[in-house]
């Protein structure tokens, strides 16, 4: 049966999101909701629809009397959600890691040989959608419904700042895919629970210290 086609507000919405994460709308730029129906040919319902799930993920800020924009980039509320994730991402893959077929490891493999690729053409964009694919394949089979809404939940709130976060960032992309790789073996090789959730955890924090390394080279120490 053949999928329905994307709603006017989910066409809107996927444009904007994607405009925010890629950078093309910076931080504080200003959203028209009449500029952006016309663009689209559409009535201005559906750009509100799609600017109210924008603002539930924490993309955009919209104030009654200053209209739609782009939320502001707050360092510290990486460092905060990227320790969350860190935690509640590990205690998953350990939770995940004996229920992971292998279809799944296989699955796991080319999504990292995805990112390879997308590095090696220099293509960023398409370097984070293959890292949250590799991600999301283990939360898929997370038995824990709670736990798995939660990763969610704070993946989206970074979301709202990763792309203006991570320009400040030392590039892991080869160290990315070599802790990707660790991870896939361990998890072949039906390693202990608690080994897992180590090496996933710190997968996750290695990105937060590099963060913290480019604050600390320019003088900017988080409290």
């Amino acid at each position: 049966m053949p999928a329905s086609a994307p709603t006017k507000q989910q066409q809107v919405y996927e444009v904007l999101r994607e405009r925010i994460l890629s950078g093309m709308y910076g931080p504080g730029f200003r959203i028209v909701i009449d500029q952006v129906a016309v663009e689209f040919a559409v009535s201005a319902l559906p750009v509100r629809e799609a600017i109210r799930r924008l603002e539930a993920e924490g993309l955009i800020v919209y104030r009654a009397n200053a209209g739609a924009h782009v939320a502001p980039a707050e360092p510290e509320l990486f460092e905060a959600n990227m320790t969350v994730l860190a935690l509640l991402e590990g205690y998953a893959t350990a939770l995940a890691a004996p229920l992971l077929t292998v279809d799944d490891l296989a699955a796991l493999e080319q999504r990292t040989d995805d990112m390879v690729a997308a590095m090696e053409r220099m293509d960023s964009l398409a370097f984070g959608r293959h890292n949250r694919a590799f991600h999301q394949i283990i939360y898929d089979r997370c038995p824990n419904p709670t736990l798995v809404a939660m990763l969610r939940d704070v993946d989206r709130r970074l979301d709202a700042i990763r792309t203006t976060v991570f320009v400040h960032i030392p590039y892991r992309g080869a160290s990315s895919v070599t802790e990707h790789r660790e991870l896939i073996e361990l998890l072949r090789s039906g390693a202990a629970a608690k080994r897992v959730e180590t090496t996933a955890r710190q997968h996750k924090l290695h990105t937060l210290e590099s963060f913290r390394e480019w604050q600390r080279e320019n003088g900017a120490v988080s409290r």
